[in-house]
């Protein structure tokens, strides 16, 4: 009997996600069955990441090559389509965990880059929300590059692709910049209305059921999928900080109008652009009985379980 081949994963990106999704790759149980081989896990980073003198990152990159990583230069901003299409070749699945705060026109770059690859199954950076119901000309124009990277992908049959909404990263929601939980001054906003909903996920989580998908896609493919650590309302939210910390809380709404009115002032910021998608409400939220880990049977981290690993507010 031939020997199966080994699978061999690239991940575009080694911070919180990309850290995150190494560590789910590396330790999902199961995923070693004797008969299979274990897979070959790089991580793309730039070159001068690699070479640095700089002692965090030599840190960082010795934490990833004991994770059994092995390392690889690219940049997926400053190297040619072309170049960087050689590197993706070389395997079977990539993974892109790097994208906020990159320039405009990026996800679609490397999303052409993988399908010029000819990349055996290619996961986008779409680790967010449900873009398909957000729409096009929404408050957050950085997401209109998100629904033409989908187009690019679905008009093709060559490669394999899974998009992941994962909703937000959990600790987003405690940024006062954004509005939700402002620690520090013990105010509980809600965007659009108290009774609006949002999916949340832990990056751990996220990396957890991706590597899930990666290793059993099962029936996955050509696809988006959701998942989700716990989906609530803004006022379910509130209710739970409260619990949690105790005290004098103020609760602020900021409704849509109050919103549209903060980012007619203040057009370029993005934040207030987030403020207003999440206000919105469309494509931020899904019911926990429609994710892959409720589907699966995983166990993932609730906001209640977030909170109670937090510091107590001194």
């Amino acid at each position: 009997m031939a020997s199966l081949p080994t699978q061999r994963i690239l991940i575009v990106g080694a911070g919180e996600l990309g850290t995150a999704m190494l560590e789910g790759l590396v330790t999902r149980p199961e995923q070693h069955p004797p008969s299979v081989p274990r897979p070959s896990i790089t991580v793309l980073l730039r070159a001068s990441t690699i070479s640095s003198v700089d002692a965090d990152k030599i840190r960082a990159n010795e934490y990833l090559r004991s994770r059994g990583a092995a390392l690889a230069a690219g940049d997926i901003v400053e190297d040619s389509e072309e170049h960087l299409a050689t590197v993706f070749a070389r395997y079977d699945t990539v993974i892109v965990c790097s994208g906020f705060g990159f320039p405009a026109g990026t996800q679609l770059r490397v999303a052409r880059v993988a399908l010029r690859a000819g990349v055996g199954r290619f996961f986008p950076w779409q680790w967010g929300i449900d873009y398909d119901v957000v729409g096009a000309g929404s408050a957050q124009d950085l997401f209109d590059e998100q629904l033409e990277v989908r187009r690019l992908l679905r008009a093709q049959n060559e490669v394999d692709w899974v998009v992941v909404s994962t909703g937000l990263f959990v600790s987003f929601i405690f940024v006062p910049e954004f509005g939700p939980v402002d620690l520090a001054a013990r105010t509980l906003r809600a965007l659009g209305s108290w009774d609006t909903r949002l999916s949340v996920t832990t990056p751990k989580d996220i990396g957890r059921v991706a590597a899930e998908i990666v290793y059993e896609p099962r029936d996955i493919n050509r696809q988006v999928v959701f998942v989700a650590g716990d989906t609530v309302s803004y006022g379910d939210m509130a209710d739970l900080v409260e619990r949690r910390f105790g005290g004098q809380w103020k609760r602020e709404l900021w409704d849509m109008q109050t919103l549209e009115q903060r980012l007619e002032a203040n057009p370029d910021d993005g934040m207030v652009k987030y403020q207003n998608v999440f206000g919105a409400g469309k494509g931020v939220a899904w019911n926990m009985a429609d994710t892959v880990n409720a589907q699966r049977g995983i166990v993932m981290q609730t906001v209640e379980d977030y909170l109670e690993e937090m510091k107590d507010l001194e």
